[in-house]
């Protein structure tokens, strides 16, 4: 799966050491490397021939001693894209429709949206930005350079209004009541100096509300949940190292929680008054990830190992192998894996993404209606939070394929 487009301009890293972006004062050492993955994983390409030549770079994921914040110090942001053609919608699923809209409902209610001035920085093509909207009949700002002004057909005018550019402080929103920025801050290096960019935008105002949601890092490092480690993606947070950030930059977190199968990590925090950190309970939780981090990189390569041997016997005995999700995870899965020539085709739910190629391995994207003609002996789902679903497409086609999910 995939979140929303950066949504300021992201930092660039170096390889080897470097202090923390997130909480200034801890040294970050590199623990994990990929070498030669796709720069970008959402971006529509036309031919194969473009998608195997599309830019790559270096992972080297490091992780800060003192709060537990992981980045990929490799990090160059000279090499990704984020324009119209970055195609990171996830609401075609209904799973994910059902998530997104309780998570708006929660929001209203608990902050009292209602008549209010909402910001969404990285809102995508806008759909979570018009939910909060149309719920509490609130006015809304989004920024994104990959908005795409033709996919809106809701809420326009004055009531939503979207500007396609990153965010920055230079865009003054000090009428925000609520600001969100949901699935950005892991596109963000220097993580620092975007949060201060969003406490200046809001010129001091200590009732304003900042909601975050990342994904989850604990759940990656623990799982060795390699799809999730991707280029794009150069931040990744704990609950530690994500309240870290926010207080260093004068906020106080009001609630953490951590939903979506364990997927998706999310902070509401403000300026204003707030409960006192447990911080012995977050040095515990900083040294449980180091602990994760020293034995990451065995770990993964256990879990590769297996995913390789498992598919070379499946292709070696003439089956048909599909991964379902054409995203983040399916080109980090197959890029992490090598075995580009063993599987050829990628199934995925949004009709945007049909019909266009996968960076680096070329693989062609293909809907579900096409998997009758296709007749896959072996399916891996990029997200097991999606299997039920995808189980029910496949029993309506008459398919029974068998499934793997990760």
């Amino acid at each position: 799966m995939t979140g929303s487009p950066a949504a300021t301009n992201p930092g660039t890293g170096h390889a080897g050491e470097r202090d923390c972006p997130t909480c200034g004062q801890g040294r970050m050492q590199v623990f994990y490397r990929v070498a030669e993955v796709p720069t970008n994983s959402c971006i529509l390409l036309e031919t194969e021939a473009a998608a195997r030549e599309w830019p790559k770079g270096e992972i080297a994921l490091a992780a800060c001693e003192r709060c537990g914040f992981v980045a990929n110090i490799a990090f160059d942001k000279a090499l990704t894209e984020y324009s119209s053609r970055y195609e990171e919608t996830q609401g075609f699923s209904p799973t994910f429709r059902k998530f997104h809209e309780q998570l708006a409902e929660e929001l209203v209610q608990r902050h009292g949206l209602r008549g209010k001035r909402i910001v969404e920085i990285g809102c995508g093509k806008g759909e979570f930005l018009h939910l909060l909207c149309a719920l509490g009949d609130n006015r809304g700002l989004g920024f994104d350079p990959a908005y795409v002004p033709a996919r809106d057909q809701t809420l326009r005018g004055e009531q939503v209004e979207f500007v396609a550019d990153y965010f920055s402080s230079r865009y003054r929103v000090e009428e925000a009541d609520f600001v969100a920025c949901k699935m950005t801050l892991e596109h963000i290096l220097e993580t620092g100096p975007f949060v201060h960019e969003i406490r200046q935008s809001v010129h001091g105002r200590d009732d304003t509300v900042v909601f975050i949601q990342v994904p989850e890092a604990t759940r990656i490092l623990g799982q060795c949940a390699f799809e999730d480690v991707y280029y794009e993606h150069c931040s990744y947070f704990t609950p530690a190292s994500l309240a870290t950030l926010m207080e260093t930059h004068g906020f106080r977190v009001l609630r953490t929680d951590i939903t979506y199968g364990d997927q998706y990590l999310t902070v509401e925090a403000s300026y204003g008054g707030g409960p006192e950190p447990d911080l012995a309970a977050r040095a515990r939780e900083v040294g449980e990830l180091q602990a994760m981090v020293a034995s990451f990189p065995q770990r993964v390569a256990d879990k590769m190992r297996r995913w390789r041997d498992d598919i070379r016997a499946r292709a070696a005995a003439g089956q048909r192998i599909l991964i379902w999700g054409s995203g983040s995870k399916g080109v980090a899965f197959l890029s992490s894996l090598g075995l580009d020539e063993l599987i050829r085709e990628a199934v995925d739910i949004n009709p945007h993404r049909r019909g266009f190629f996968m960076p680096g391995g070329g693989q062609r994207i293909v809907s579900p209606e096409d998997l009758p003609a296709l007749e896959p002996d072996y399916i891996v789902v990029m997200n097991a939070v999606y299997l039920d679903e995808i189980r029910a497409m496949l029993a309506d086609k008459g398919l029974s394929p068998e499934l793997a999910a990760l």
